[in-house]
């Protein structure tokens, strides 16, 4: 979506890039329920203004797990490795130390197609055509139902670019459905962490083969992760420890031995909660 005075094709980099790094944030409104103080904003310079969202370091609730005050680091190495992949499943996400609410996150706004459902839940044994099936389960009113997600190359890509990143959150509702068919993810705060903590609802490809358009794109990535002066792993120096940028090393690494998407241990929940 783009403002309607001034306003930019979303397919504009160099445009979107400036207004993300130099723009002037305006927050408009609170995005609710997100757990942390997460803004809907715009980002206006030169005569140009694009929506983005803001989240701000000092709006982040501790955790148990994860290094305080990090969140929006993780974000934008996110995007980072995003880039790297060539997949453009993380929207455009800058670091910006000016912001109202002072250091935190911006990234790019995504308008999602409200008429598509790429992850669902559907009747048991209801499975639509093209979806893939998760899990079974009962729903707040006590009926039988199934989370499906479907099965599609960019959502597919996406499952393999949690899994590199160690996607702690992957929600149905970080999955946005665009207009063209291409699936962006957004929340990322809760990922590079060192230990095993890969939740999604994108379980539908457990076990099978890797794509070889994936393996290809993990390829790449390894490639500048491997590369001690790489852009990537200067980036990566910058916003991570240097045991998280090892880790993901090593699970691109073991991904592309193995060969093969990973399926739920069944040692720690698999999927998160909400999953929606």
């Amino acid at each position: 979506m783009t403002s309607s005075v001034g306003g930019i094709d979303p397919g504009d980099e160099p445009a979107e890039h400036a207004l993300l790094t130099r723009g002037e944030i305006e927050i408009r409104g609170r995005i609710m329920p997100a757990s942390n103080a997460t803004f809907y904003a715009t980002a206006a310079l030169g005569g140009q203004s694009m929506e983005v969202v803001y989240k701000p370091v000092a709006g982040e609730r501790p955790l148990w797990d994860f290094p305080e005050g990090t969140l929006a680091e993780r974000e934008v190495a996110a995007f980072a490795v995003s880039q790297a992949l060539g997949w453009d499943v993380v929207p455009p996400t800058v670091l910006r130390a000016d912001g109202p609410a002072g250091v935190g996150m911006v990234q790019a706004w995504r308008e999602p197609d409200v008429s598509q459902d790429p992850v669902d839940l559907v009747p048991t044994r209801a499975v639509p055509e093209g979806y893939l099936h998760v899990l079974d389960a009962y729903d707040g009113r006590d009926r039988e139902v199934s989370l499906v997600h479907e099965d599609s190359d960019p959502l597919r890509r996406m499952a393999v670019f949690d899994i590199v990143v160690n996607n702690a959150d992957r929600k149905g509702g970080h999955v946005l459905a665009m207009p063209d068919g291409h699936r962006h993810g957004v929340d990322h705060g809760l990922s590079f962490h060192v230990d095993h903590k890969l939740r999604t609802v994108l379980w539908g490809w457990a076990r099978e083969p890797l794509a070889l358009e994936d393996a290809a794109g993990l390829r790449r990535l390894l490639e500048q992760l491997c590369t001690a002066d790489s852009d990537l792993n200067v980036l990566l120096a910058e916003l991570l420890m240097a045991d998280e940028v090892a880790a993901t090393r090593t699970r691109c690494e073991l991904l592309l031995r193995r060969n093969r998407m990973p399926a739920p241990s069944g040692g720690r929940p698999s999927i998160p909660w909400p999953a929606f």
